[in-house]
């Protein structure tokens, strides 16, 4: 079941006989699509109604962004900040379109991100703390300068995020990761975060143990 909503996007129904069911947004990484992350949702609890989205910037020749990654002559890479801040906006809107079009939880919305998707999970929930719960920040890290600059004004207190890193990630190295707690306690936000041995995906270890603490806050 789809919508002719601001971001494409795919669905599993919740089971769940409450009348609204928590929200679970799947936000892929660089270079992805909306399919990737949905391939484990049949795993994941049936109460949760999951969205899966596509990140709104084309690739060539395939796949989608949630911003544009440069490189300098020296081969170094860097973020298109703007565009990623477009893109945190863009989906605190769609959040919203979601609780209006589907029947789920305006209270109780989750996002999963994995890479590039965690890099604006981070985001939208620091920078829309009242649109989010929970946060599962999968192979990725915090890019401050893409979250609200009054960050430390607003209340964070309902927040909870579980971060999980490969100890021999390439793409995204675990020293950059595993700053995440030390800028959430500051905050005074709940968080837990795990390293396993693997690269920049995600364990069997790593996606039980992800889903137990999403069973955990239902």
């Amino acid at each position: 079941m789809t919508k002719n909503l601001s971001l494409h996007h795919i669905t599993r129904a919740a089971t769940t006989k409450k009348e609204k069911a928590p929200l679970l947004i799947l936000l892929h990484g660089y270079g992805s699509n909306e399919e990737d992350l949905f391939s484990f949702a049949s795993e994941l609890p049936k109460d949760f109604f999951i969205v899966s989205v596509r990140a709104p910037y084309d690739l060539q020749p395939y796949g989608h962004s949630w911003y544009d990654i440069h490189f300098t002559s020296n081969n170094e890479k860097f973020s298109d900040d703007e565009q990623a801040k477009q893109s945190r906006d863009v989906i605190a809107r769609f959040i919203d379109e979601l609780i209006a079009t589907y029947p789920v939880d305006a209270d109780n919305v989750t996002l999963i991100g994995f890479s590039q998707g965690t890099i604006l999970s981070y985001a939208v929930a620091l920078s829309y703390p009242e649109k989010v719960k929970n946060v599962i920040a999968l192979s990725g890290y915090i890019n401050e300068k893409i979250i609200s600059e009054d960050v430390a004004e607003k209340d964070l207190s309902k927040l909870d995020f579980y971060i999980s890193h490969g100890s021999a990630d390439q793409v995204i190295p675990h020293t950059w990761a595993n700053k995440a707690p030390k800028f959430l306690n500051a905050l005074n936000i709940k968080n837990s975060y795990r390293e396993f041995p693997v690269g920049h995906g995600v364990a069997p270890q790593n996606f039980f143990e992800f889903k137990n603490w999403l069973l955990e806050r239902l």
